[in-house]
């Protein structure tokens, strides 16, 4: 009767679990490596979909102030849902609509954003954090 070999068992589980912490160090499409035997080990890796965030939080009265602005700088049509994550993109605003959705936070919160942080602004979220971060910097 056949037994379980412990030892190769350990062994590929503590591989694995370096491997892993590799891995999460690196990043690679393939890993290859003679086992601790006669048989050697392969590994493909694929990519998984994140499944945290950071969540940064900005001001609830801020991101639906900015919510507001959108809205009526776009003209959406009235029951258009727009949270902070909703995307310009997505709520049909072009390059130009991003600009002037920019030019109305900045004379409704009285601030000024300088043109690379205006750049990386794509949702209600990102301008609402934004706001917050120049409107502390600032006190």
């Amino acid at each position: 009767m056949g037994g379980v070999d412990l030892m190769g068992v350990w062994s590929t589980f503590a591989l694995r679990n370096m491997l892993h912490m590799l891995i999460k160090a690196i990043n690679v499409s393939s890993v290859s490596f003679a086992g601790l035997r006669k048989n050697n080990v392969a590994f493909t890796l694929q990519p998984v979909t994140q499944r945290f965030a950071v969540l940064r939080a900005a001001k609830k009265e801020t991101v639906e102030k900015v919510c507001d602005i959108v809205k009526k700088q776009l003209v959406l049509p009235e029951g258009t849902d727009v949270t902070g994550a909703s995307k310009f993109t997505d709520l049909g605003a072009d390059s130009l609509d991003t600009v002037e959705i920019v030019m109305g936070l900045e004379e409704a919160f009285k601030i000024s954003v300088d043109e690379s942080s205006a750049q990386s602004i794509a949702t209600v979220e990102d301008a609402a954090e934004l706001i917050d971060k120049i409107v502390s910097n600032a006190k």
